[in-house]
């Protein structure tokens, strides 16, 4: 099975094309700039029309509408796609979990303060998940933000966790555009597959998985 990871694309999802051939399209949040209800809709109509026989996506903090008008924003996913919110699927055998959450971070979405807040959200992957999906990455890998200058702002929650998840092979995130990049650890790979810099130009390639 090939993953094809892409995150943060922020609107500019067109530039991003043609993405690399693969088995599952996986996009980890921030689909859209504002998150309203036209940019979620143009959106849909780009990922659906990929070639990729499956293809499973988180929202993340900027998506707004699907976490102030769940119900609106979910009609829109298309059938052929996989909206995860702390659920998962099964493909082709493999196990795929998704959840939006991340530590606070001004007024955006799926913001939860850190600690038990956002441990109660990471209890619920189940210990036989092979591909996790978060919109926010784990504390220590591909976190480090430009500002400031290389502190570590991922979650200590979500990276406690991890070590009790023994099936998972692949944990892909966005959210810390400049961490973009691919880091193996304990057996995981760890993937920031933000689309987007720092600047939100559509300068990152998608990254593939092989599993």
């Amino acid at each position: 099975m090939r993953l094809v990871l892409i995150s943060d694309t922020h609107s500019r999802h067109q530039a991003v094309a043609p993405l690399p051939e693969g088995d599952v399209l996986v996009h980890a949040g921030d689909m859209t700039g504002r998150g309203s209800l036209d940019e979620i809709s143009a959106f849909m109509d780009w990922f659906a029309a990929q070639p990729h026989p499956h293809k499973v996506l988180i929202a993340g903090n900027h998506d707004f509408a699907f976490e102030h008008s769940p119900e609106a924003a979910e009609s829109l996913v298309p059938s052929g796609v996989t909206y995860l919110r702390d659920s998962g699927c099964v493909i082709d055998g493999v196990r795929f979990w998704g959840s939006p959450w991340q530590p606070w971070f001004h007024d955006w979405a799926f913001n939860l303060e850190r600690g038990d807040a956002l441990a109660e959200k990471w209890a619920l992957i189940p210990k036989d998940v092979q591909v996790l999906v978060t919109h926010g990455p784990p504390h220590g890998f591909l976190d480090t933000v430009a500002w400031p200058r290389g502190a570590r702002v991922g979650c200590e929650a979500l990276a406690a966790r991890i070590p009790s998840l023994g099936a998972l092979r692949v944990h892909v995130f966005g959210h810390i555009h400049e961490a973009h990049g691919v880091e193996v650890a304990g057996g995981v790979t760890y993937v920031n597959a933000c689309v987007c810099d720092l600047g939100y130009a559509p300068a990152n390639a998608p990254v593939c998985v092989d599993l």
